[in-house]
């Protein structure tokens, strides 16, 4: 018997309410006739037709983060959260984490795994201690994996330790070449020292945002040809030489520029599992544009931030749905927002930053304990939800440029099916599920529906 599983976001006033095909189908009929439902949309689906494979949907345990909800949540507010996050049935269940190998912007302090007095060096990195991580970065990402064990960790540096670097600091700089193996040799500690913690990293990509130098934050320069010397003679022959088979993803930067991975790809190809990308700038289309040069590397979307600079809730509910299933749409494997938590400061952040705009998937107000799940929580779950682990994208396709869609088949054989209806009007929606299976439902303008047939 086919079953189906809705939930629908029409406004701030409904965010992934659960609906039934019954109520989609009434209001249908009420809006049939109206001046609000001007048009009827088919969308198809086929099967046969299949392209990516999913890891999953998540965010970081920044610094900032992993301080917020391991130290300011009270127990029971800790175990709610990290249920409605992870869990696969009693939460949204992400399945994706990413956290920052050393400090980011979103951190308390300026710190990496091997900090060093200035003008000293340490070439065996007999100093390096992911302790900083042990007080709140490594428990929670531990009761992640326990909540869903098919959880996947990447791992990005922001920058080098200081003492590498021809700036003498984590902020701004380039990596010296004289400490390119004593930096692959740093990843290899950071990996074995995870997983000494029962902590498994697939992926990392050698530097988050290559190209932007920040002058207030830790960052690193990296060119595209150092960045593949580095992966192809340090990196991946330090993964070989110690059986790691955590995979290296490059770039790590925005759409608009992916003439970076393509000169990474063409350098250092074998030595390269994937590319990972951000989305403040270009547009999702430069995933495909790269996939289909370099067929079989992995695509993954490693970060993206909504925050202020889009206040409004549609418009900012609208971008990250819209956003995400052109992610999706364009081969990625993951789809990892930014801050997993962020205060009602919209911090903490590392000192000198500034005033910070970002939003986290939940907010924590360190003042009164309250917390708050934003618009990229549910956004997220319109996603994570239903398109798990291991599922395989199938092919679909709106006649209206204003109904995006995306649909996976999952491993036990049900569908799911994202839908966007970015226009402004209402829409009849004839959704053709397989040859000779039809399902009718309306949305209402901005509205995002997320449908699981079993």
């Amino acid at each position: 018997m086919t079953t189906y599983k809705i939930y629908r976001t029409t406004s701030e006033n409904e965010l992934f309410r659960s609906v039934s095909l019954e109520q989609c189908r009434a209001d249908l009929s009420k809006n049939t006739g109206t001046a609000h439902a001007t048009s009827t949309v088919s969308v198809r689906l086929n099967d046969r037709e299949t392209y990516q494979e999913m890891d999953g949907f998540g965010a970081s345990f920044t610094d900032a983060a992993a301080y917020l909800m391991h130290q300011k949540l009270t127990e029971e507010q800790q175990v709610e959260v990290m249920t409605r996050l992870f869990h696969p049935v009693e939460g949204i269940g992400l399945s994706v984490i990413r956290n920052p190998m050393g400090a980011s912007d979103y951190a308390r302090t300026v710190y990496s795994y091997n900090d060093l007095p200035e003008h000293q060096t340490d070439p065996d990195l007999s100093g390096f201690s992911i302790a900083h991580d042990e007080a709140d970065i490594i428990p929670l990402t531990r009761q992640a994996l326990a909540l869903n064990p098919e959880l996947k960790l990447f791992a990005s540096p922001w920058s080098a330790p200081g003492w590498m670097k021809t700036s003498g600091s984590m902020i701004t700089g380039q990596l010296k070449p004289q400490w390119y193996s004593a930096y692959a040799a740093y990843f290899v500690k950071y990996i074995q020292s995870y997983a000494a913690h029962g902590l498994p990293i697939y992926a990392v990509t050698p530097q988050n945002e290559a190209l932007y130098e920040p002058g207030h934050y830790p960052g690193m320069l990296m060119p595209a040809e150092a960045q593949a010397e580095f992966i192809q003679h340090h990196l991946k022959p330090a993964f070989v030489r110690n059986n790691l088979q955590t995979k290296i993803l490059c770039y790590d930067h925005n759409w608009d520029r992916p003439d970076y991975p393509l000169t990474v790809l063409e350098q250092a190809g074998e030595a390269v599992d994937g590319v990972a990308w951000h989305w403040y700038g270009g547009n999702a289309a430069a995933q495909s544009e790269v996939y289909e040069a370099f067929a079989g590397k992995e695509v993954h979307f490693t970060e993206g931030s909504g925050g202020e600079w889009i206040p409004p809730f549609e418009q900012a509910f609208s971008n990250v749905i819209r956003t995400g299933i052109q992610i999706l749409r364009n081969y990625s494997k993951s789809m990892i927002l930014w801050n997993m938590a962020l205060d009602e400061q919209n911090g903490p952040t590392v000192p000198g930053f500034g005033r910070s705009t970002c939003r986290g998937i939940i907010q924590i107000n360190q003042q009164t304990g309250e917390l708050v799940y934003t618009l990229d929580y549910y956004a997220l779950a319109h996603f994570s939800t239903f398109i798990r682990p291991k599922a395989v994208q199938i092919h679909s396709i709106s006649s209206d440029d204003t109904v995006f869609t995306v649909a996976f088949r999952n491993t036990d054989g049900s569908v799911a099916l994202v839908l966007f209806n970015d226009g402004q009007e209402s829409k009849q929606i004839v959704v053709q599920m397989k040859e000779g299976e039809q399902v009718n439902l309306s949305m209402e303008p901005k509205c995002a529906l997320s449908i699981l047939k079993s």
